[in-house]
């Protein structure tokens, strides 16, 4: 199943960013060598990040989001990353993942 994780910072979220930013990294790495990355960056304006990947369940995707970095070491969210409701959960045809 495909998942999006839309993380929007809230105020201060820079000097936090930067000390969790290398864990982070490191985590999405791992999940696009395992080829379930479908898309990942931050924000043009610097406000947050997008995460496109695929896992087995939504289950294991709140599990891997619960655990990146930037959700342990308390990043100052407008609101805790999470898969909107009403996307589709499987990829559009022509991606795979």
């Amino acid at each position: 199943m495909t998942f999006v994780v839309i993380g929007q910072d809230g105020p201060n979220a820079q000097v936090l960013r930067r000390v969790h930013r290398a864990a982070h990294l490191e985590r999405i790495e791992t999940i696009n060598a395992e080829g379930r990355l479908l898309l990942a960056g931050p924000f043009t304006d610097g406000t947050g990040r997008l995460i496109v990947f695929t896992a087995e369940s939504e289950t294991e995707a709140a599990d891997w989001i619960a655990a990146d970095p930037y959700v342990t070491g308390r990043l100052p969210l407008l609101h805790p990353p999470a898969i909107p409701s009403g996307l589709p959960k499987t990829a559009p045809t022509g991606m795979s993942g």
